[in-house]
């Protein structure tokens, strides 16, 4: 028996999934949710083959769902997002399903499953993929002691590397994101985050002074009262940030 769960803030698109899933009697449906909360807390409870996941819900949206996700099943989008958007979504071989779905595009689906199931994986390709989204660029969700929490992306202070992970240093505290640097340097508004240095990001408007410290090396006062290092091009691209 294949399980899978549906995730979709809509009971009727939900409905339409289960309907189609009646001719397919070696599937079986474990759980539904309706956001992704939910959704996280039934794939570490039932430990889905697969998951049926709609993109824009309440609270959180399937794809910052996904990054909290230990190991994530495959995945089925069921998404309104046109055509254009999801494209990115095919080049990492995860099938969707646009609304209002079709029984023969949902059936065209479904036949790619046991080569997906086979692979087994949602790749770190497709998550770096969509974070271009305008919904994954005004905040940062993060897991830190079984708890989800949602950082606007303006009470960040500074993110830096840390092995594996990258820390976010906010308003709220320290947090950890199993991210790389150059994620967040792609993905957050290039206007207001500056990479000062290869191990440090910060935010433009946490800057309360910058010191030359010796020949050609800057520092950078935060209004956090954290000093960070600038490289050479760090500070150009400061300076030019600042209009300086």
């Amino acid at each position: 028996m294949i399980r899978t769960i549906l995730i979709d803030d809509e009971p009727l698109a939900r409905d339409i999934v289960k309907h189609y899933l009646n001719k397919y009697p070696d599937i079986e449906v474990v759980a539904e949710c309706s956001d992704g909360f939910e959704g996280l807390k039934a794939i570490t409870q039932f430990r889905p083959d697969f998951i049926f996941l709609d993109i824009q819900m309440p609270k959180i949206n399937g794809f910052e769902m996904l990054e909290l996700v230990d190991e994530a099943p495959v995945v089925i989008f069921t998404t309104a997002f046109d055509e254009y958007a999801i494209k990115a979504f095919e080049v990492n071989a995860v099938d969707y399903l646009l609304k209002p779905i079709e029984e023969d595009r949902f059936d065209q689906a479904i036949k790619k499953l046991p080569a997906k199931l086979k692979q087994n994986e949602i790749t770190a390709d497709l998550l770096e993929s969509v974070a271009v989204n305008p919904a994954q660029q005004n905040r940062v969700v993060v897991k830190t002691n079984g708890v989800i929490k949602i950082i606007p992306v303006a009470d960040i202070h500074y993110l830096e590397a840390d092995d594996d992970h990258v820390k976010l240093s906010s308003t709220e505290g320290v947090f950890f994101k199993n991210k790389t640097m150059g994620f967040f340097e792609r993905t957050l508004d290039s206007s207001q985050f500056i990479r000062i240095h290869r191990s440090y990001i910060i935010n433009l408007g946490q800057v309360s002074k910058i010191e030359l410290k010796e020949k050609d090396s800057y520092v950078v006062l935060l209004k956090s009262n954290i000093w960070l290092p600038v490289s050479k091009s760090g500070y150009a691209r400061l300076k030019t940030a600042l209009g300086i």
